[in-house]
């Protein structure tokens, strides 16, 4: 891919960098989108499964659900792309990866600085008290897990339709944002606020901003540079290119 030589130095100049990672960087470890035509929640309501009254209404039906997508999450492996991102980690004085996935593989990867803007699912805390659930979750004998210190009924650490986001992760990536030299949006479709917000916060600041995505976005036409193609085909070969000109710099 030839990428525009401007872009090259900006990325080599840069300190300070965030990233905004959506399902599509995922999609290529075998793991569904949710919003593609032919994703999850074109088959799925998401009301039932990923929402605070379809657990209370049927909480072993949830429960399936994301045992099942747990499955799949433990048997894919990161990606061209994560593997990228790792390194790309390793390049920069600040770096902040955002992600809007669950599924942990930016950390497998390698990815240090990571805020899950909507939990993962490889954790579990109690309804009510908010105390970790580190305990084993198997549906199959029916009994749901009850939380051993308050009794109430565990729920898996995702954030649902309706939820706040973890305070701790919205802030930290609104300040990576702020502060960012260059933002990427990269594999994420621009319509879940308020993670879509965050592209047009760092151009408010004044940071680069910069799309990978092969399909058009709500985003596309405001990115300061648009890189038509998936992250594993498009990072790998970035990297290697922001690498070499910083090597020419010094």
């Amino acid at each position: 891919m030839n990428f525009d030589k401007n872009l090259i130095e900006k990325l080599a100049e840069a300190e300070n960098v965030a990233v905004l990672t959506g399902a599509g960087v995922s999609a290529e470890s075998g793991i569904k989108t949710f919003r593609d035509p032919d994703g999850l929640w074109a088959k799925l309501n998401p009301d039932e499964l990923a929402s605070i009254e379809g657990f209370m209404k049927n909480p072993e039906t949830v429960w399936n659900w994301y045992n099942e997508r747990r499955k799949v999450i433990a048997s894919a492996k990161p990606n061209a792309g994560h593997i990228a991102l790792a390194k790309m980690e390793t390049l920069y004085k600040n770096f902040a990866l955002i992600t809007q996935n669950i599924d942990r593989l930016h950390q497998a990867a390698g990815s240090k600085n990571v805020f899950e803007l909507h939990g993962n699912i490889v954790e579990n805390h109690c309804l009510n008290c908010h105390t970790p659930y580190t305990e084993e979750i198997n549906t199959d004998n029916k009994e749901l897990p009850k939380c051993p210190v308050c009794g109430g009924k565990i729920r898996p650490s995702v954030v649902w339709f309706g939820e706040q986001l973890p305070a701790k992760a919205i802030m930290g990536a609104e300040k990576a944002t702020c502060s960012c030299q260059v933002f990427f949006t990269i594999g994420t479709s621009s319509e879940v606020y308020p993670a879509a917000s965050l592209p047009y916060l760092a151009k408010n600041y004044g940071a680069v901003v910069i799309e990978i995505n092969p399909r058009e976005t709500s985003f596309s036409d405001n990115a300061d540079y648009v890189l038509k193609g998936t992250s594993a085909n498009v990072l790998p070969e970035l990297v290697e290119c922001i690498i070499e000109a910083k090597g020419n710099k010094n």
